[in-house]
């Protein structure tokens, strides 16, 4: 898979909202190195250090693609589950009204 493959398949809830996250720390850093008024040398580090933050973590939450595969198994491993435990439960239920009746 090439990258443009790559970047043009959905990307998960969770890396759109922190690729969103990562857009507005590198805005909010830009303007603050793009500001028109002389600011102290601490603050203008820390924006550089949010513009290259909120670069990185926007470009590697875009890369994230949603597996189809592993989707799918992972909704098959939580029906199975259910199954499981509604046997469960149901032998735990019958076991007790077996326990409780008397004869």
């Amino acid at each position: 898979m090439n990258i443009i493959e790559r970047y043009s398949k959905p990307t998960p809830r969770f890396f759109r909202i922190l690729r969103n996250i990562g857009i507005a720390l590198a805005t909010a850093g830009g303007a603050v190195i793009a500001a028109p008024i002389a600011l102290p040398a601490t603050m203008v580090a820390i924006a550089t250090y949010l513009t290259v933050a909120g670069t990185v973590a926007t470009a590697v939450s875009q890369a994230v693609i949603a597996d189809e595969k592993a989707l799918e198994n992972s909704k098959n491993l939580g029906a199975d589950l259910n199954d499981r435990l509604a046997k469960e439960e149901e032998e735990a239920t019958r076991k007790q009204f077996l326990k409780d009746k008397t004869y």
